[in-house]
């Protein structure tokens, strides 16, 4: 019989779980299938917006948007386009019931497990298609999937459940650590952004009088990217500041000097707080 098993909200950035639905079947493939829904939710951030991983008489579909994945688990038989469908109801629901601001802010495991009501509403609903009433928005969807089908992800890309790390960990693990090509920075807070406002003024103000602004985009990128030895790279760019507007003492006032250097120095404290993310926690999804 094709059904919906079970589904789950989760945060992209470190894969804490928002909600989840209560699951009651304890069979033997369905404790391995919550051992790839862990996975699966350490790897989000590196992993395409729709995908779908096959485990034996089990799928595991997901999508994500605005920072939540949306991840269902359900028998192999079960179409397509109701699965992805039925994650395009969740996504929309979460998003109208919950702002940015608290799914970003969360720190508890399951903060929003009341969204299991809607979540269990919905899974019964897909789970009887006969009395689905958006037939309609189905074939839309059916077009959708046909033009930009979900990535398939292989076993070997995810690694086994047993802890074995495979050649897709490798690329995205060196001695115990993300490689910077794919590694990601803490959110951006206020202060980070009027700094990097600030840096940009600089700069724009370094070209209007003809100087050159490298340094100040220097500081704008390692606020925004990570790179490797990215402190001390942001350390050199302030002495590099520092260095310019010695070199500038006599064609810029007091006033323009000490603005500028304390620009610089203020987007180094801000390079320097806003630092990469951590290995996500083993929550138990």
């Amino acid at each position: 019989m094709s059904m919906i098993l079970s589904a789950s909200v989760i945060r992209v950035r470190d894969g804490l779980p928002l909600s989840a639905s209560t699951d009651y079947e304890q069979s033997t493939g369905m404790q391995e299938c919550r051992k790839y829904f862990k996975m699966l939710s350490r790897k989000l951030a590196q992993l395409p917006d729709r995908c779908t991983l096959k485990t034996g008489h089990y799928n595991i579909n997901f999508i994500s948007s605005l920072g939540v994945s949306y991840m269902m688990l359900c028998t192999d038989n079960y179409p397509n386009v109701l699965a992805f469908s039925f994650l395009d109801e969740l996504q929309k629901e979460f998003i109208t019931t919950y702002n940015m601001m608290k799914t970003n802010t969360a720190v508890r495991p399951y903060c929003f497990i009341e969204f299991d009501n809607f979540i269990q509403r919905t899974k019964q609903r897909y789970n009887n298609p006969r009395s689905l009433s958006t037939k309609i928005n189905l074939s839309d969807m059916q077009t959708e999937i046909k033009l930009r089908p979900p990535y398939q992800i292989s076993m070997c890309e995810l690694g086994s459940a047993n802890g074995v790390t495979s050649a897709f960990s490798v690329d995205y693990k060196g001695a115990g650590q993300i490689s910077s090509a794919h590694q990601r920075l803490e959110p951006a807070t206020l202060s980070g952004i009027v700094g990097f406002i600030l840096s940009l003024l600089c700069g724009a103000l370094n070209l209007i009088r003809g100087f050159h602004a490298i340094e100040s985009l220097l500081q704008c990128y390692l606020l925004v990217y990570y790179t490797g030895w990215r402190n001390v790279k942001s350390f050199l760019t302030f002495g590099l500041i520092c260095l310019c507007n010695m070199y500038l003492y006599e064609l810029r006032n007091l006033w323009q000097l000490f603005f500028h250097v304390t620009v610089g120095a203020f987007v180094t404290l801000q390079i320097w707080l806003r630092q990469a993310q951590g290995k996500a926690p083993d929550y138990d999804v």
